[in-house]
């Protein structure tokens, strides 16, 4: 992932919301004085050599996505016909449809190739190098050979509109019933939010406003986390009249 420099953007690493992924996730906030997060999550999803698992299986993605904005983006190693018309075996790819389909996100691939391979004498291609985002892809293409690094995937250029967000076709949750939870619920509620805050300092006098911002956030985020847990989603239909 690259950001451009001379904007005043501040980019900053979110280890804990990537933690037991190792290098395989790496999620930042990116963010200009007073302007909104908008949140870049670089995915490279690959088996690990030793345990034959895929590290960011074991994330909460629940977590990780941020309704305020949020971009994955990176090599996804995932075949589906959902972004590859040539795909005739699925494979990998099951777990990353269903985060799109219950998220939202839009795919920002139009079919193009991103992935070419040899083996023996049989040349392949195909689409594994994803952007998915819950904010519109306003541009999304592959950079001329003149941007080449040599690997066996292309580089893509994308953006996205930071303030606008496409209201999708389908059910999108819109709170949660606090209501129906049970003592069981609030108390892994409790236990689960615990968790969450052993990695955070406490805000003291001398925080600057910026770190405040970045903590108000880390706490809405939190609170949706161990909600989605532990409480029942309540949702709408966006084709519904209000």
């Amino acid at each position: 992932m690259a950001v451009r420099k001379g904007r005043g953007l501040v980019v900053d690493e979110q280890t804990d919301l990537s933690r037991g992924a190792n290098d395989n996730v790496i999620v930042t906030h990116i963010r200009s004085t007073g302007e909104k997060i908008m949140r870049i999550v670089n995915i490279h999803d690959q088996r690990d050599t030793q345990s034959g698992e895929r590290q960011t299986g074991k994330l909460n993605w629940q977590r990780v996505i941020r309704h305020g904005g949020t971009v994955h983006a990176g090599d996804f190693n995932a075949h589906s016909g959902w972004w590859d018309p040539r795909c005739r075996l699925q494979r990998n790819a099951t777990s990353w449809e269903t985060l799109i389909d219950e998220n939202g996100l839009e795919v920002g691939n139009d079919g193009q190739c991103t992935h070419y391979w040899t083996r023996e004498d049989y040349k392949g291609e195909s689409v594994i190098d994803l952007t998915l985002a819950n904010r519109l892809i306003t541009n999304w293409f592959i950079l001329a050979d003149d941007h080449a690094t040599g690997s066996d995937q292309d580089v893509i250029e994308w953006e996205v509109d930071a303030h606008r967000q496409e209201e999708a076709d389908h059910e999108r949750a819109v709170g949660w019933n606090l209501a129906e939870m049970t003592k069981e619920d609030a108390e892994d509620a409790e236990k689960l939010l615990a968790e969450l805050a052993k990695v955070r300092a406490h805000l003291d006098a001398e925080y600057t406003e910026d770190e405040v911002e970045q903590e108000a956030a880390w706490c809405q985020e939190a609170m949706s986390g161990f909600l989605n847990a532990t409480a029942k989603k309540i949702r709408i239909c966006a084709k519904s009249k209000r």
